[in-house]
């Protein structure tokens, strides 16, 4: 699945922005997560999906596994990463400082080759005690950390919280500054998101087989390395070496959406070296990848019925007046996908793309990560059903995956699969399975289920074995940490928040009752005054605040 808040938004960044990562998609929204490439790419994201066995673990049942913490003390073959020395320079924004650290690229033979991490900061402004460093990411896996901080955090979040800490970026190994992962050229990305995704018969269905195929032999040609040693577990180790060349006795960190699986992972790892931890849009690592994929799916159904009931409220819906039922306008809106599918419209594109069904589901997909985004929606709908205009939708969709007006790609999709399909195992191994698991997708959402389904197969056909397994994190020892949950969050369903606080064992979980993918600087007095309590403070919330 694909969980993300996007690193960047596709304006100049706005103090009121939330301080996760920046909306997502085209239009100016947020994501992270789990779905696989935004459909293709979007579903296999934090984990792949699970081995054909694991969907006997029922949605609130933890795996029996919990992450083991490493031992305290820095191994010898480690020292010279941990003992490093950053040469800061001048980042090419003002006001930011760059510098490169390495890491071993295998940790378990730190002899093999190194990997090489970008690391960016903007010191404390004051007034007032420096705090040390505070670490965002924005999610992913694949969002770049450091655009984020340059675009946002460093200059957007509240003054207070950056007057005291310096605010720190680091991109994860295989994401953006930091030996990218590559797969496709931007051509053939083109060909590959608007694959359908959603087969009528077994010619289409071997069409989105040969698509994940290519997409998979593209890694495995371009980062044949790189791509046995970019899982979440590794990151997180990493951090820790950012952390002690910062000079930081802990790590502060705010993370979003698949932020909070890194940061849950470090607290699993060096639970005494926590400390103050936010982890907003919480992602539930006990779960195996196909009942992730299937409760997000869940998820993007419960914010389009958010969507449904505000449009039809709003006099330029495209998809039904007021008194029409949200049954009825995810009706519309599919019998709309199909007729894309059929036929898809002019987009007004100079490499003359046509906008299908896959490439609309995605901008509509896009806009439910952040609800200011539904205005835009309903334009670009309205253009495309009543104008034959897909150019809005067209918008959107790239804005999601991070293509530029030139046609080039950020390593966002490539790194977000890299990373999900070696931290679990693949949600299904055959289009048969995918197929059979239709009838569960569709219940869960009758406007996205299908799609997302065939989405969760895409790591089948990846060249490197996962790595990784459900597991839960409880990170015993820890100092408190704030786990952020909003109820209708498309991308991170509440329910995940539950889980991983009921996990950590020092969890305090703050409750958002709202719409939106995350919490935290999105408007709402009540979490950022929380938050900075406890960034500032060191003061967690009482156990299931909820805010709204």
């Amino acid at each position: 699945m694909y969980l993300r808040r996007s690193s960047r938004s596709s304006t100049t960044a706005d103090p009121t922005e939330p301080p996760g990562p920046s909306p997502r998609g085209g239009l100016t929204l947020a994501r992270r997560a789990c779905t696989g490439g935004a459909l293709l790419a979007a579903t296999a994201l934090l984990l792949s999906a699970c081995s054909p066995g694991s969907t006997a673990t029922s949605p609130g049942m933890a795996a029996e596994a919990a992450l083991a913490a490493l031992p305290r003390a820095t191994p010898t073959a480690l020292a010279s990463y941990y003992g490093q020395k950053p040469t800061w320079r001048a980042c090419t924004v003002p006001g930011f400082e760059c510098a490169t650290l390495k890491a071993p690229l295998d940790y378990a033979k730190p002899a093999d080759g190194d990997v090489r991490l970008a690391v960016a900061r903007k010191k404390a402004t004051g007034p007032g005690k420096r705090l040390g460093s505070l670490l965002v990411n924005p999610g992913g896996p694949g969002g770049s950390a450091i655009d984020y901080l340059q675009a946002y955090a460093g200059i957007g979040y509240p003054a207070k919280v950056r007057a005291r800490y310096d605010m720190v970026a680091v991109d994860p190994r295989g994401v953006a500054r930091s030996e990218p992962v590559e797969c496709l050229s931007g051509r053939d990305m083109d060909t590959y998101t608007r694959t359908d995704i959603t087969p009528d018969n077994r010619r289409e269905t071997t069409e989105l087989v040969d698509a994940y195929k290519k997409f998979a032999e593209g890694c495995g040609a371009h980062s044949p390395k790189l791509l046995r040693h970019v899982s979440t577990v590794e990151a997180a180790r990493d951090m820790d070496i950012v952390r002690a060349v910062l000079g930081d006795p802990k790590l502060n960190y705010v993370g979003a959406s698949y932020g909070t699986f890194l940061g849950a992972t470090y607290a699993g790892l060096f639970p005494k070296r926590a400390g103050r931890l936010v982890l907003d849009g919480a992602m539930d690592p006990s779960l195996p990848a196909r009942r992730m994929n299937l409760d997000q799916t869940a998820g993007f159904e419960t914010a389009f019925r958010s969507f449904a009931k505000d449009c039809v409220r709003q006099p330029d819906c495209p998809l039904g007046r007021k008194g029409t039922t949200t049954a009825q306008v995810g009706r519309n809106l599919k019998a709309f996908f199909g007729k894309l599918d059929a036929r898809p419209i002019p987009a007004g594109d100079a490499g003359r793309r046509r906008l299908g069904e896959s490439l609309a589901t995605t901008g509509v997909i896009a806009a439910m990560y952040d609800e200011g985004a539904w205005a835009q929606l309903r334009e670009a709908l309205t253009s495309a059903m009543k104008e034959n205009d897909g150019a809005g939708l067209l918008a959107l969709s790239d804005s999601y995956y991070e293509r530029d007006a030139g046609g080039s790609y950020e390593n966002l999709m490539f790194a977000n699969a890299a990373v999900n399909c070696l931290d679990l195992p693949a949600a299904f191994d055959t289009p048969e399975e995918a197929e059979k698991s239709l009838p569960a997708f569709e219940k869960a959402s009758p406007v996205f289920g299908e799609g997302l389904a065939w989405a969760a197969l895409n790591c089948a056909y990846w060249p490197v074995r996962a790595t990784g397994q459900p597991h839960r994190i409880e990170a015993k020892g820890a100092a408190p940490i704030v786990v952020v949950g909003t109820t209708r969050d498309p991308a991170t369903p509440y329910r995940w928040a539950r889980a991983l606080a009921a996990q950590l064992s020092s969890a305090r979980l703050l409750t958002y009752e709202g719409d939106g993918h995350t919490a935290y600087g999105r408007g709402s007095t009540c979490i950022d005054s929380t938050i900075n309590t406890y960034l500032l403070r060191g003061t967690p919330p009482a156990n299931g605040k909820r805010c709204s």
